[in-house]
C-alpha cells in the first residue's frame, strides 16, 4: 500500500472536492482520498499494484488542475 500527498494549484471553489474526490475514487486500486480545500492537498492511500503516483497525476490534469509536488512513501504493514 502507498500513502501520497499531492500539493495543488490553488482550487477555485468547493465543488472541486467532490469533483476530484469521485474522480479518483473510481480508479482501481485507490483506497482512500481526502481533499483539504483550505491547503489544496491530497492525501490517499492506493495499490501499487493497480495504479501508480503517475497515473494519479495524469487523472488530476485531465480533470483541470496542475500538481505542484507530492510525497509518496510505503505504509508499512
Amino acid at each position: 500500500m502507498i500513502k501520497a500527498v499531492f500539493q495543488l494549484e490553488p482550487f477555485t471553489c468547493p465543488s472541486c472536492i467532490s469533483k476530484i474526490e469521485s474522480s479518483l475514487s473510481k480508479k482501481a486500486g485507490v483506497e482512500s482520498v481526502k481533499v483539504n480545500f483550505n491547503l489544496g492537498k491530497i492525501k490517499m492511500q492506493f495499490d501499487e499494484g493497480k495504479t501508480c503516483a503517475g497515473s494519479i497525476k495524469e487523472t488530476l490534469n485531465r480533470l483541470g488542475y496542475m500538481v505542484l509536488s507530492s510525497k509518496v512513501s510505503k505504509v508499512k504493514e
